[in-house]
This record gives structure tokens, sequence and C-alpha cells, in this order.
């Protein structure tokens, strides 16, 4: 525990005082390379904290999830259809917002509105035998 104590209470304060930060943003043009590699802890550490930080909100929010609901007790939601069942026309969600997964309900537009997508269904329909 002491030495957690000297670095918190010793060793980062003077790191912290030796920085070459200047007092306008100006001043970042007057650094020299060796001021540069002086804060390269500084920034390195900022930078992790930064992107770690933005990581966890995101994972949070459930950012990058297409799926957000349907099926997650499942590794893979796979769904398959005969295609002699489907009849002469089928409209299949692709926005996974769906509450009649896998059919399209039209959740789509909801979802389009909300995040400026522009996700719609996979629309299968029978050529008549006469075309």
């Amino acid at each position: 525990m002491e030495a957690i104590a000297i670095f918190f209470k010793v060793t980062l304060p003077s790191y912290f005082e030796t920085l070459p930060i200047p007092e306008t943003f100006g001043g970042f043009l007057q650094l020299t390379g060796a001021d540069w590699l002086r804060m390269v802890p500084l920034i390195g550490t900022l930078g992790a904290v930064i992107v770690l930080t933005v990581m966890q909100i995101r994972k949070a929010k459930g950012c990058g999830q297409v799926n957000p609901s349907i099926e997650k007790d499942k590794d893979k939601v796979v769904h398959s259809f005969d295609i002699e069942d489907l009849g002469d026309k089928a409209a299949f969600c692709r926005c996974w917002r769906s509450k009649a997964f896998p059919k399209c309900d039209g959740s789509h537009n909801m979802h389009n509105k909300l995040t400026g997508d522009n996700v719609g269904p996979l629309c299968l329909s029978r050529k008549s035998a006469s075309s």
C-alpha cells in the first residue's frame, strides 16, 4: 500500500509539474520533440481511458447490436420456410424490430425515423405462369 501512496502523493504530482503544458493552444506549436515525448504517457493514458469509456457506454446502450430482443437465448437465429408454403407474396423483416418476426409488420418505419436508417423488408412474390 505504501508504494501506491507514494505513487499518488509524490511521483504523479512531480510528473505533472515537469510537463511542458503551454498556456495557449498556440503554445503547442512551440513544443520540441523532447517535450512531446515527455507527454506520451499522459496522452496515451487519457486516450485509453476515453476509448474504454466510449466502448462501455456503447456496450451498455446495446450499440452495434442488430438484434435488440428477438430469441436472445439462442446463439444464432435461423428461420427456414418451404417456398410452397409462402403463397403468392411474403415480406420478411430485416430491421429485427418486428413483433411478428421473421415476418415484417412495418416496424422498420419507426426504426428508420429514430435512427436515420433506410432499412425495409425483404419482399418475395411468385410470378404468375402466364408471365
